[in-house]
């Protein structure tokens, strides 16, 4: 079976992680409907220790062929559940056969147009697979699955010589905690890759230092007719803290290795008003500078009202896993040799965002990213082609079999 196979399967199951049940593993019931489908699969090809937990983590191993019992077990892990920022239920698969490279007509009426989703120019002549315009398509990260087991099932048919491998799937990782409850040393591997997302070719190693901050804000409220001297609007608290960050270091103008503040959602009345923050930079000391600046954005405001007319909390959620993949750097090197052997060159950048990896890299498992073959995710214009995924199958094997002849 080839991957994309795969994948049409996978999409179909709504598996949607939910961002208001942070703290709860898996944050949606749904994401088990998928977990089980893959426990019962990974059995059927063969894969005897396929199992899954309380939190719908799914783990596998295959044991190492004779001759490679001294070779690194090696890991490979993607993530269950789609983005909350657009819907993952009743997704409607279509390929797209030997496509033209142009504009791409879905059947409710959107259009994928190629001014402003360039790179699908670069994908004329192959099998082009998109959602029906209603729904996010789901290749971040059933792509990612399919690639894993398509690489899994071949080495069992074909008797490919390897090392032990370890197979995991997470829940939730949309939502940040995909490694919250990942059992690293069960898992059994010393070190591993996420299939996640972006172009076949890519090996990613470089993500944001991330954390998630929320400010609340205090006032008081009466009838505006008598609110002289009386009134504090925690709205125009927020507003003021809102103007005292940095205007220019924000999503939608920063790019490469520019961090930001992202002003992702607010509520608010006179009384009490809420924003949350999610803050990224690449450089751990500028990262720290940036929670340093919202604290003194809180000291200002404190300053021009009560003391206790705002109130921070700011939580790391993960670090930059390059510090840990610097260290044990054939992980990239053996990736990217494993790229150029499926005749791709190598693609490395810096991720505006973060992976499992970055997590686990900090766990104790140092764990790059290889891309799926995958563009425009988290919407409704998200796309995969079928020969795509198979070059990041390609790349899988490519890898297990170089690790299978390395000792431990």
């Amino acid at each position: 079976m080839r991957a994309y196979e795969r994948f049409l399967k996978y999409v179909k199951v709504h598996t949607t992680s939910d961002p208001a049940n942070v703290g709860c593993l898996p944050s949606s019931e749904r994401q088990f409907d998928l977990a089980r489908m893959l426990v019962k699969e990974m059995e059927a090809m063969g894969i005897q220790d396929a199992r899954m937990d309380e939190q719908c983590y799914v783990y596998g191993s295959l044991p190492a062929t004779a001759g490679c019992e001294d070779a690194p077990a090696l890991g490979f892990i993607a993530h269950m559940d789609t983005s909350p920022d657009s819907s993952g239920e009743g997704v409607k698969p279509i390929l797209h056969h030997n496509y033209d490279g142009k504009d791409v007509r879905l059947p409710n009426d959107r259009i994928i147009d190629v001014k402003t989703f360039p790179r699908l120019g670069d994908l004329k002549g192959q099998t082009l697979i998109t959602a029906s315009g209603d729904t996010l398509l789901g290749g971040d990260d059933k792509a990612g699955i399919a690639e894993i087991l398509t690489a899994c099932e071949r080495l069992i048919q074909e008797n490919i010589p390897h090392g032990k491998l370890c197979i995991g799937f997470t829940p939730d990782e949309e939502i940040g905690a995909g490694a919250a409850g990942f059992d690293v040393p069960t898992f059994g591997a010393k070190y591993a890759y996420t299939v996640d997302g972006g172009e076949a070719g890519e090996i990613e190693y470089e993500t944001f230092n991330a954390a998630g901050a929320k400010v609340t804000f205090y006032g008081t409220s009466v009838h505006p007719g008598s609110a002289k001297n009386i009134m504090v609007n925690a709205n125009k608290m927020a507003m003021e803290f809102s103007a005292m960050l940095p205007q220019e270091e924000c999503p939608e103008k920063t790019e490469g290795r520019e961090g930001f503040y992202h002003l992702c959602n607010m509520s608010g009345s006179v009384e009490k008003s809420v924003l949350e923050y999610i803050i990224r930079d690449h450089d751990r000391k500028i990262f720290e500078e940036r929670k340093a600046k919202m604290e003194e954005a809180v000291q200002e405001i404190r300053k021009c009202y009560r003391k206790d007319s705002v109130e921070l909390s700011i939580e790391d959620s993960y670090y930059n896993m390059a510090k840990v993949i610097e260290e044990n750097f054939h992980l990239v090197e053996n990736a990217r040799e494993a790229i150029r052997e499926a005749g791709l060159n190598p693609i490395t950048i810096p991720v505006r965002g973060g992976t499992d990896g970055s997590r686990l890299s900090y766990m104790g498992l140092p764990c790059p990213n290889l891309g799926t073959g995958g563009f425009y995710c988290h919407g409704p214009n998200e796309c995969v082609t079928v020969e795509g995924m198979d070059k990041a199958t390609e790349i899988v094997l490519n890898i297990i079999k170089l690790y299978a002849r390395e000792k431990a």
